[in-house]
């Protein structure tokens, strides 16, 4: 089944609204097993929706068409369905009163154009919106079955999941199961990763799972996908995949599926009873905020006390770090020596389990502003990260070249990610593909 999601609207093409509801209705098809061969954007133009109409009912099975079925000028679905059918527009009495009604139920008269949401092409199948005025419905033209949803998100939502898709799934005649596997990793680009899973679909032969990347610095999410009729023959399917991803992809894999990497080190943390406290440069204290979050997020209960964040610190500088945690040196000491010390202070005055010290400096030359950035708004960093622990100490260093934001994002995920490592018993240097390299 060829399917294909038309959205309408001005605000959507001249991108004023960005267009989630895309992504929510091809998520959820590709969720039930149904590919999308098409998504495009149409404005609130009669001449280009009829033309796009046409296009759509020449090379899909189906085609849901998004918005435009409101009470204004400007909404335009209902009568280029008509007229790429070859019908009349008529009045829906029963949606008429449904309309009536909705209005009257919040103390309200309705407004005479709202009659324009209750005109569909004759013989259309009316699709039950039952938290909004505009009504669904649905038109064959050509070979086509077009299905229009409103726009409002919530109630797409709704007609979504109560009423396309169990029409879908009774049109395709057969059940389909989907099954996604994520992998998060960090330090892994892109390319690299392709060239390490090379040839990885072939393991399960004819094509029955596929491989797919999603890049969002600092992480790259890495998918397989299988469909099939129930969810045991599936696991099954991809079980020796799996296990080569973890293998070739190793400890780049911070988290897998619903999991994230604060939560890993969280969910290590309270596995051995641990606690950390964080001191950190300029990153404006996002690795405790990600820690933080992540704990406020997963807390049973208003007034659940998390253990396992003790301190989040901020500092300006390398000595402003020693003097929050009161550490006294007079000695030449690397970035590394440094960072190590002055975690391991935190960590004594804490009463934490582990201290972090994660300290960053621009790399700034004559022609850079405070931030570090030349004219091109280029940068470079260098970060030195410590982590003490209960018998010793670790450090790790790098420099991260780019945008201002890029390199925070990078040092924050950077930090977590020693921080993982080191709980998990991993070292916790590992080549990234991020960082600048001598």
């Amino acid at each position: 089944m060829k399917i294909e999601i038309l959205c309408t609207g001005d605000e959507i093409l001249s991108g004023k609204t960005v267009n989630t509801n895309y992504s929510y209705m091809a998520r959820k098809l590709q969720e039930n097993g149904f590919d999308v061969h098409w998504g495009t954007v149409v404005g609130d133009d009669r001449g280009s929706l009829e033309a796009a109409f046409r296009q759509a009912s020449e090379r899909a099975d189906v085609v849901i068409v998004n918005g435009g079925l409101g009470p204004t000028v400007d909404d335009l679905s209902q009568e280029t369905a008509a007229r790429a059918a070859g019908v009349e527009l008529e009045l829906r009495e029963e949606w008429l009163e449904h309309i009536r009604s909705w209005y009257e139920s919040r103390g309200r008269t309705m407004p005479s154009n709202n009659d324009k949401q209750a005109l569909l092409p004759q013989g259309a199948e009316l699709i039950d919106n039952p938290v909004g005025t505009a009504c669904g419905f649905a038109v064959t033209i050509q070979h086509a079955r077009f299905m229009f949803p409103p726009g409002v998100p919530m109630e797409m939502q709704r007609m979504m999941k109560e009423q396309i898709l169990p029409r879908l799934i009774a049109m395709r005649g057969s059940n389909v199961v989907t099954k996604l596997k994520r992998f998060h990793t960090f330090g892994v680009g892109e390319s690299r990763a392709d060239m390490l899973l090379d040839g990885i679909e072939d393991i399960v032969p004819g094509g029955l799972v596929k491989l797919g990347f999603q890049s969002h610095f600092p992480q790259l999410e890495i998918k397989l996908m299988t469909q099939g009729e129930n969810n045991d023959a599936l696991a099954s399917r991809l079980e020796p995949v799996v296990d080569a991803m973890r293998h070739r992809i190793g400890h780049y894999i911070v988290s897998e599926d619903d999991g994230s990497l604060e939560g890993e080190i969280i969910r290590e943390l309270k596995r051995t009873n641990g606690s950390i406290s964080v001191l950190e440069t300029m990153t404006g204290g996002a690795v405790a905020g990600r820690l933080s979050g992540h704990l406020e997020g997963h807390s049973e209960g208003a007034t659940a006390d998390n253990e396992q964040l003790k301190w989040g610190l901020i500092a300006a500088n390398r000595k402003e770090s020693c003097h929050l945690v009161e550490l006294e040196t007079n000695q030449a000491l690397s970035g590394s020596e440094l960072v190590e010390q002055l975690a391991t202070m935190l960590k004594t005055k804490s009463g934490s389990a582990h201290g972090m010290e994660v300290l960053a400096q621009w790399q700034v030359n004559g022609d850079s502003n405070e931030h570090g950035e030349n004219e091109h708004g280029e940068a470079c960093a260098e970060v030195f990260i410590g982590i003490s622990f209960d018998g010793g100490s670790q450090s790790r260093s790098a420099q991260f070249p780019g945008s201002a934001k890029w390199i925070k994002l990078g040092i924050t995920e950077l930090a977590l990610d020693c921080l993982r490592r080191c709980l998990l018993g991993i070292p916790i240097y590992e080549r990234t593909d991020f960082e600048q390299h001598n």
